[in-house]
């Protein structure tokens, strides 16, 4: 006897072709039994600022460029710092409310549990990312107007 496949590989091609034209990294579908999730690999690529010296004399750039990694080793390692915050959904970071407004918290901004620290949009709705707790802002690990993951490590609250 031979068994129904409900299995339609026009739908995955579909979907494929969704998460190309979209940029998305991953969609899924479910019609009663059937359920269908299509992902691709995203190689995302991170800019580290510079100081001026570092660009001025290229041999000290080793002994200037180890406080920026230490303190971006948490999104690199492993293991995430204890006070980092992790972005909770795919999308676009923003630092900010609106373009010409102040960012919602700078290195050394003091926060309180539960206050604005960021804006995640996925899929045309803005997410409001706030602290999980109180403390001073040590690291900004995202850019305004940057892609996200999902888990990425967003800021670090000590």
């Amino acid at each position: 006897m031979a068994k129904e496949n409900p299995f339609d590989p026009d739908l995955v091609r579909e979907l494929a072709a969704l998460i190309t034209d979209t940029d998305l990294s991953e969609i899924e579908v479910e019609k009663g039994d059937l359920r269908i999730r299509v992902a691709r690999t995203v190689t995302a690529t991170v800019t580290v600022p510079v100081s001026a010296p570092a660009a001025v004399a290229p041999a000290p750039a080793p002994v200037i460029a180890p406080p920026p990694s230490q303190t971006e080793a948490p999104a690199k390692a492993g293991a995430p710092h204890p006070g980092a915050v992790l972005s909770p959904m795919v999308g676009t970071a923003y630092r900010k409310p609106s373009p010409d407004a102040k960012a919602f918290v700078e290195i050394g901004s003091k926060v309180q549990a539960g206050e604005k620290v960021l804006l995640i949009e996925a899929m045309k709705t803005f997410n409001e990312i706030v602290a999980p707790r109180a403390g001073t802002v040590t690291a900004i690990l995202v850019e305004d107007g940057t892609p996200v993951e999902y888990g990425e490590p967003l800021l670090v609250i000590e």
